[in-house]
């Protein structure tokens, strides 16, 4: 939704949300692989959008509250990608 918003409207500021209070919402308490198959689409439809960027489009920005200045798309992604091994790492430290 963060990259659509950079794609769709100009410099647009996104918000944050409460992960810890997210977490304890029902869902999240659904079985695993509930999760990892909504992922699963998810990162399919992203990656048929982030195949068909241009140079202008990876160079569109957004404000994130917790950055000091705009964000490009290029930056969202590299954060988004550690975001995701962050996450991975966590899951490994948990077994």
């Amino acid at each position: 939704m963060r990259c659509k918003l950079a794609l769709t409207e100009d410099v647009p500021t996104i918000r944050t949300y409460d992960e810890a209070a997210w977490a304890e919402l029902p869902d999240s308490r659904a079985p695993i692989d509930v999760s990892l198959d909504l992922l699963d689409a998810v990162h399919r439809r992203w990656v048929l959008l982030l195949r068909s960027l241009g140079p202008d489009d990876w160079a569109r920005t957004l404000r994130h509250p917790d950055h000091a200045r705009p964000l490009s798309l290029d930056d969202v992604l590299a954060l988004y990608a550690w975001h995701g091994r962050h996450h991975v790492a966590h899951v490994g430290l948990v077994r």
